[in-house]
C-alpha cells in the first residue's frame, strides 16, 4: 500500500475487513478475507514474492466469487493492490458494496502496466468524476512492447519498488468510497489518465529518477527500431 494516509474514515468502533492483504496487513484490519489458491505456486505469482502471510488476525478464505460474509457485516472495507488481478471485477465489486458501507481502494495506473505489464494484471483501472473505467490489459497490444519492459525492470535490477516510492502519484491510485460508484467499461485510453496532473510546479530534485528512467526508455526504443 503506498497511501496508508488516505485511509482516514476508519472509527473507533468499526468492524473491517481486509482483501488479499498479501504479507502486511493494514494495522486496523480485524477480518482478513484472501483467494483460497490452486497451489502454493499460483500463491507466489500473485504475491509476486515467497513471503507468506504471517498475523494474528482472523484469516477467511474464499473461492473468488461471493463473499462469505452477510450484507453489511462490515463498516469498512480496504482493498488495495486487488482489483487490477480480478477476472470478473463487476461481481467483485457487487459483493464489496454488498458487505460494506464504505471502504478503500488503491491500484496501479495504466503508466505501471506500460512500463512493467506484469502477467497476472489483467485490468487497467481509473477513476474519473466517481466513475471507476475498466479495460481489460488483453484488449489493447500492450503485450507488443514486452522486450522494452523486461528491458526496463532489468536495468532497474528489480528494484522498481525504490523507483516507484519516489513518485508513487504517477503510477497509483487509492481513494476512500461511502457509497457505491459506477463500473464502466471503456476502450478509450484517455479515460485512463489524469487530466489533472501537474507536475510542472514541483521541484526538479524531488523526483531525480524521472531523467534516469526517461534515459532508459529513450534508449531502449532506439535500440528496438534498429532491428526494425
Amino acid at each position: 500500500m503506498f497511501y496508508p494516509d488516505k485511509i482516514k474514515n476508519i472509527k473507533a468502533s468499526d468492524r473491517v475487513l481486509e482483501i488479499g492483504p498479501g504479507d502486511s496487513p493494514f494495522h486496523r484490519s480485524d477480518i482478513l478475507l484472501e483467494l483460497a489458491y490452486d497451489n502454493d505456486d499460483e500463491r507466489i505469482k500473485q504475491f509476486g514474492h515467497n513471503n507468506s502471510l504471517n498475523s494474528d488476525k482472523k484469516v477467511v478464505y474464499y473461492d473468488g466469487n461471493k463473499f462469505p460474509f452477510e450484507d453489511n457485516s462490515f463498516d469498512y472495507v480496504i482493498c488495495s493492490h486487488v482489483l487490477e488481478h480480478i477476472d470478473n471485477v463487476e461481481l467483485f465489486l457487487y459483493e464489496i458494496f454488498r458487505v460494506s458501507k464504505g471502504g478503500y481502494f488503491e491500484y496501479p495506473l495504466i503508466a505501471y502496466d506500460y512500463l512493467y505489464n506484469f502477467d497476472v494484471h489483467l485490468n487497467f483501472l481509473k477513476l474519473n468524476n466517481n466513475i471507476l473505467y475498466l479495460m481489460k490489459k488483453n484488449k489493447t497490444s500492450l503485450n507488443e512492447f514486452k522486450p522494452l519492459q523486461i528491458f526496463f525492470l532489468k536495468t532497474l535490477n528489480n528494484n522498481y519498488g525504490d523507483f516507484l516510492g519516489k513518485i508513487p502519484h504517477c503510477f497509483f491510485e487509492g481513494f476512500e468510497w461511502d457509497k457505491p460508484f459506477e463500473l464502466k467499461y471503456s476502450n478509450d485510453l484517455n479515460d485512463f489518465i489524469d487530466k489533472n496532473a501537474n507536475l510542472s510546479n514541483q521541484k526538479k530534485e524531488e523526483h531525480p529518477s524521472i531523467k534516469t528512467a526517461l534515459r532508459i526508455v529513450i534508449k531502449a526504443i532506439k535500440n528496438k527500431l534498429k532491428h526494425v
